[in-house]
């Protein structure tokens, strides 16, 4: 049976308003056939976009699962709010359609280890009670699976017998992690966190290279359609072994250490996250890659100063949030002058105006790829590039390229002497010693 000519199977929270899945009524043919009528009506007028890249199965592709606790019956449950409501819907027996089977039978497993120690629900009106939510995460290629609970309080009575319930019920978990998020917001996962059992992560294979997740690591849900779209947007790329890689917003390094091992020479990636960024220092490490730095800073800040270093690099890979880039980074991308701009977007809107921006700095979109990474639901992921207009001549666009940057020595004048790059690193030159530049520098000898 193909993912086309799949029945729907029947959900009892559809009947409750469980907002996980709206399409699930919806015959995945159809919402193939309706997911790139939204992608042309976006992007056509700018450039081609190509047939879409549906899920070989669109059921139960999901990684990661996140069920928040309520008290209800005198007892905790837990499971996904009804849409537009705060108001929780149990997981039912049979699991969610979307999530692996193994995040449901671990998310069952952990409620019935928080009502083993007994500890009360978090009351979001009154800002009592301990329990908030539980995140678990799945390695789709080693298996290990993670379980986070979230809690109002930074102290946990009870958790090493809570650990010892749920690895009872549950034995393939590989890691428990508290964290603390004592404030009265929407947002799931809190700034602090504390390890249980286990070392805290999980690795995952993804285009041949393992990575290392922690509670908060971003890391796209569906693995094998974001094997489909990292590969087109590599394809995109046109790595050929020689080319300097920015990679903006780069999270944990997916998409940039993709690229360092398709070919690139030098893979720069910016992240305001602290500990994205330490995963994906540690994920190059894991991987035996040497060509990747990361710097742990805002991308759009980070790249109008690369920009005016000097940092000139051929390929800038984006792949922001839903509420897409900013004006200021799009103009400073277009600074750098690179041969080609890829962007991957979860929002087709806010890629609509920022391929607009792009325009206005001379650079024009030349395909889309939609990606079907979220059947069942009306989100779509797409991929783009760009490249520099061409010139009433016929040659490419581009910004003047400033001279090579100067070595600074000890015994002359030092202008840059203990001032931050963009790394944030303090340069403090010592005789014929060389300041490293935006771009990379090194050494003189």
């Amino acid at each position: 049976m193909t993912h086309l000519t799949q029945t729907r199977p029947a959900c009892p929270l559809q009947a409750r308003r469980c907002g996980g899945c709206p399409q699930l009524g919806v015959p995945y043919a159809q919402q193939l056939a309706a997911k790139p009528r939204r992608a042309e009506t976006l992007f056509v007028r700018f450039a081609p976009v190509a047939p879409i890249l549906g899920a070989d199965d669109p059921f139960h592709y999901r990684n990661k699962a996140i069920a928040s606790f309520a008290q209800q019956g005198g007892q905790a449950v837990a499971g996904i709010y009804a849409a537009g409501t705060h108001r929780v819907l149990p997981l039912p027996a049979a699991g969610c359609l979307l999530q692996a089977p193994i995040l449901d039978k671990t998310i069952a497993a952990a409620v019935a280890a928080v009502r083993a120690v007994r500890w009360p629900v978090y009351d979001e009106d009154r800002g009592t009670g301990l329990v908030r939510h539980l995140l678990v995460r799945w390695g789709h290629a080693s298996g290990q699976v993670m379980v986070v609970l979230v809690a109002a309080s930074d102290r946990l009575p009870g958790s090493r017998r809570f650990v010892e319930e749920l690895r009872r019920a549950a034995p393939w978990v590989t890691t428990v992690v508290h964290n603390h998020n004592p404030r009265r917001t929407s947002a799931v996962l809190g700034r602090n966190v504390r390890t249980l059992y286990g070392p805290g992560f999980i690795t995952d294979t993804l285009c041949g290279l393992t990575f290392k997740l922690s509670p908060g690591s971003f890391y796209q849900v569906n693995p094998a359609q974001t094997e489909r779209l990292y590969a087109q947007a590599l394809a995109y790329a046109g790595l050929t072994g020689r080319e300097t890689v920015v990679d903006a917003y780069c999270g944990i390094g997916t998409i940039g250490l993709c690229a360092a091992a398709a070919g690139a020479a030098q893979v720069y990636g910016v992240e305001q996250t602290p500990a994205a960024v330490q995963d994906a220092r540690a994920n190059a490490a894991h991987n035996g890659i040497k060509n990747a730095r990361f710097a742990c800073a805002d991308a759009t800040p980070w790249m109008r100063r690369a920009a005016a270093e000097g940092l000139r690099p051929d390929v800038v890979l984006l792949d922001p949030p839903r509420a897409g880039s900013t004006p200021e980074c799009i103009a400073a991308v277009a600074a750098m002058a690179p041969r080609r701009v890829v962007y991957v977007s979860c929002g087709p809107d806010t890629l609509a105006r920022d391929v607009a921006l792009f325009a206005r700095h001379g650079y024009r979109a030349r395909a889309f790829q939609p990606v079907d990474l979220f059947p069942q639901t009306e989100h779509l992921e797409v991929a783009c590039w760009f490249a520099p207009e061409k010139t009433a001549r016929g040659a490419l666009w581009r910004t003047k390229r400033p001279p090579p940057a100067r070595k600074f020595c000890a015994r002359r004048p030092k202008p840059l002497a203990r001032s931050r790059n963009i790394y944030g690193r303090i340069h403090r030159p010592t005789p014929c010693c060389a300041i490293p530049t935006a771009a990379g520098g090194t050494p003189c000898s």
